[in-house]
């Protein structure tokens, strides 16, 4: 079977080649960032600077695993399926990934595994088994895009429901802006993704600048600079296909659905979009695992009973 890959471009007309961050009304913005969200007293959630990257990959696998909770608690998992994983800041050529066959729910920041580009395991849980495909994506992710830290993949409802169109999001709302022209179509389900060249398809389809891929009758996978923005593209990703197939299957000829104009959509994404403000999304869904149960939190629980 040929390789059919679809992305945005492909599939919308009249999208504009340079997006400008002014909308038709006029309404134009400078400057990327939180700060377009936040006002009296600043971003609540800034990224943290680290000069020491060992206690930055302690403070990164901990919030891996507070991905995974909530990943557990939104139900995306499904058996053995399902794997973040996240660049090492130490060696940057490696990255760190979850155990085969635990719980999202159950997950900790101890229980990751740190490999090698070649699939060996060379710290972290290293009784730990690695799922297959989980490798094969990822490490191949990593290698394409330097400036990919993190990415998700799991066999969420909604997402492989909505994957089986093989098709592109519509910007039906203002949250699906979050997606414009940062998303694409990996239209050629190659069987279980267990192959390096099925994990470089993929990696080629995200493209140079993608943040999100709806793999046709698979599921769905986001990136990101940290691994809280890719957990909340995710959970975003996840919920507009809900919302858009509950669209499509409710529209009648009194009930016509409204797409956002394109100027409104990159306006919109230019705004809220960025590494920052989705870092900043994905923080309160992060404290409220963390108020529910701590157990994911291995370093710093270790470190207060020292």
């Amino acid at each position: 079977m040929s390789q059919t890959i679809t992305t945005p471009a492909e599939t919308t007309t009249d999208v504009p080649e340079k997006v400008v961050p002014s909308s038709s009304r006029g309404y134009t913005m400078t400057e990327r960032g939180a700060s377009n969200m936040s006002m009296g007293n600043g971003n609540p959630h800034k990224i943290p600077k680290f000069d020491d990257p060992y206690k930055k990959r302690e403070w990164m696998l901990e919030h891996m695993a507070g991905a995974f909770r909530v990943f557990g608690r939104k139900d995306f998992a499904e058996g053995t399926a399902g794997h973040i994983s996240v660049r090492d800041p130490v060696d940057p050529k490696t990255f760190w990934i979850n155990p085969l066959g635990i719980h999202f729910s159950m997950v900790t920041a101890a229980d990751m595994i740190h490999i090698d580009e070649n699939g060996n395991i060379i710290g972290g849980n290293t009784s730990g088994t690695i799922n297959a495909a989980g490798f094969a994506i990822h490490s191949a992710l990593h290698k394409a895009r330097p400036n990919i830290n993190a990415a998700c993949h799991t066999h969420s409802v909604w997402g492989r429901a909505f994957s089986c169109y093989g098709k592109p999001l519509e910007m039906l709302n203002q949250d699906s802006c979050y997606f414009y022209k940062s998303h694409a179509v990996y239209a050629d389900f190659g069987g279980t993704a267990v192959e390096k060249e099925e994990g470089e398809r993929i990696a080629k389809c995200v493209g140079e600048n993608g943040r999100a891929l709806i793999l046709q009758n698979h599921g769905l996978l986001t990136v990101g600079e940290t691994v809280d923005e890719a957990a909340y593209l995710f959970t975003l990703l996840e919920r507009t296909c809900k919302i858009q197939m509950m669209v499509n299957a409710s529209e009648n000829n009194f009930y016509k659905k409204q797409l956002i104009g394109e100027d409104e959509a990159a306006y919109t994404n230019f705004i809220s979009a960025d590494p920052e403000s989705m870092y900043m999304a994905f923080q309160p869904e992060y404290n409220l695992e963390k108020f529910r149960d701590r157990s994911f939190l291995s370093y710093t629980n270790q470190s207060s009973k020292a």
